[in-house]
């Protein structure tokens, strides 16, 4: 299942992808009365397996029906985050070992935590402001874990059954700031810093989350080209670490880290940093592409 969050001037809904489009799912539940499904993606999120079930059901009913004016063209949309009201963003660094060897950087004994916050969340089309206090923004491809069920203390074994599903996000930092100390989180939570989306694939769909493709591309130029496969912590391994120093909810999101091929990789005289017009596109496979424009901030 993918769902997609879009705005429309009566505030954000909710959209299921079908091959006649994106189900508009409110639009649905007025058109089949009785039909008791979410209407939001957090709601659909912490419901779990029931409201998927609720939601393929009412698709059923609209498909069946041939109501194509319940379902909208994915290029016309306005989109919002994926998940759009995460309690906690919690990020991993140097997480992929060919990023960690580029950057010069030990090897990790322990996933690298640092946190980023709602102000970075943006969608799929959106303009991403470079703030003016930097001169050196980065783009970071990343996998993306979204919670589903409360998890405190769980083992790697099990870590996955309580994984909800998986997105897309570029990790945008700020280099300049990120290094001024050795604590990395202001180069890192600058508004629009976190394109996310433009799906939330159900784990279901995706499979195996560390044997996914993954790709940069920066003005139709291949940055960064790698697999999930390259992950030194992998999605079980940092789901359960994490369990068992916090409490993740339904709806959390984990970034999992980035491949080589950032623009603080290269040596110093060929690093080129995003500049106002820049057109960035994060690719991982099954989860779709996000593209957002770089401009410079108002």
């Amino acid at each position: 299942m993918k769902l997609v969050t879009f705005q429309t001037n009566g505030g954000q809904r909710l959209g299921l992808v079908t091959e006649k489009g994106v189900l508009d799912i409110a639009a649905a539940a007025q058109a089949f009365p009785g039909s008791a499904v979410p209407l939001n993606v957090m709601d659909v999120i912490a419901q779990g397996a029931p409201a998927q079930s609720a939601l393929l059901a009412l698709a059923d009913k609209a498909l069946t029906a041939g109501e194509q004016s319940l379902f909208l063209a994915e290029e016309g949309l306005d989109y919002a985050p994926c998940v759009t009201e995460p309690k906690k963003m919690i990020c991993v660094g140097l997480n992929y070992r060919k990023h960690a060897e580029e950057t010069n950087a030990p090897i990790p004994s322990y996933p690298i935590l640092f946190n980023k916050f709602h102000n970075t969340l943006t969608g799929h089309g959106k303009d991403v402001p470079l703030p003016k206090v930097s001169q050196e923004v980065d783009y970071e491809a990343e996998l993306v874990i979204v919670i589903g069920k409360e998890a405190k203390y769980v083992s790697k074994e099990n870590a996955l059954d309580y994984v909800f599903g998986y997105c897309n996000v570029n990790d945008l930092s700020a280099r300049d700031l990120q290094l001024r100390t050795p604590q990395w989180m202001l180069g890192k939570i600058c508004d629009s810093f976190s394109p996310l989306g433009p799906y939330l694939v159900t784990a279901d769909e995706v499979g195996n989350p560390n044997e996914l493709s993954i790709r940069c591309i920066v003005n139709g130029e291949v940055r960064q080209s790698s697999n999930t496969s390259d992950m030194i912590f992998r999605c079980d391994e940092i789901v359960s670490y994490i369990s068992q120093h916090l409490t993740l909810v339904p709806g959390d999101i984990i970034l999992t880290g980035t491949p080589e091929g950032v623009v603080l990789g290269y040596p110093p005289e060929k690093r080129v940093y995003l500049q106002p017009g820049d057109v960035v596109t994060i690719e991982i496979e099954k989860l779709g592409s996000i593209t957002n424009r770089m401009v410079a901030e108002a």
